[in-house]
């Protein structure tokens, strides 16, 4: 089912920019950046597989892909920005987010946010993602715009320079990558246990402080 199913993606994916050439790739990397999880890890090597039969060039591929990220994230950002914390702050409890965690964000992205999105723009789901807690903790937009291109722009040409690299063999590479993707939801896990045991241990002590 699985697997029918990437191969489903995969197929549209292929004939997206097959069809639609840079701006495909522009398009299909703003749906992967409004946090809709359309996987990179096929669209930008295939991209690079074009490059390798001269059909499109490798430097615009990651522009498209770096301004169609941008594009994305906006939406998911002005998501966040305006409704994203209204939602946290009427539900967030029953998901173990309080009042506190959310100024603790907020100042996080303030001081830090510059550095969280670019980095986030270079790990796989991560970068699906990062866009809308970005949003909830109001970032500064200009800095918001700037890293999230510089990011993806690098995500967008390294992945596409491999499809260029492996040629005919460009379909290759999703598996490898969605290995990481594995590791990624372990860590992201193992610090929602963390997260729930901090939470609950705050929570007692406020109990007998009180």
């Amino acid at each position: 089912m699985i697997a029918k199913l990437v191969a489903l993606v995969a197929g549209f994916i292929v004939a997206t920019i097959s069809t639609l050439g840079y701006g495909g790739v522009l398009l299909l990397m703003a749906i992967e950046s409004a946090c809709i999880p359309l996987p990179s890890e096929i669209i930008m090597p295939f991209a690079g597989y074009l490059v390798f039969r001269g059909e499109l060039n490798l430097w615009l591929v990651a522009c498209a892909g770096g301004l169609g990220c941008v594009l994305g994230s906006l939406v998911a950002y002005w998501i966040g920005a305006w409704g994203g914390r209204p939602l946290v702050e009427k539900y967030g409890r029953y998901i173990l987010v309080s009042h506190h965690d959310l100024d603790a964000a907020d100042r996080w992205f303030q001081r830090h946010g510059d550095i969280i999105v670019f980095v986030g723009r270079l790990l796989p789901l991560v970068r699906t993602f990062i866009a809308f807690p970005a949003g909830v903790a109001r970032m500064p937009l200009v800095k918001f715009i700037v890293y999230t291109f510089i990011g993806s722009f690098i995500w967008s040409w390294a992945l596409a320079w491999i499809g260029l690299r492996l040629g005919e063999h460009w379909d290759t590479l999703g598996p490898w990558f969605h290995r990481f993707d594995t590791v990624i939801v372990v860590i992201a896990v193992m610090a929602f246990v963390w997260y729930v045991w901090r939470h609950v241990r705050n929570l007692r002590r406020s109990r007998v402080d009180s």
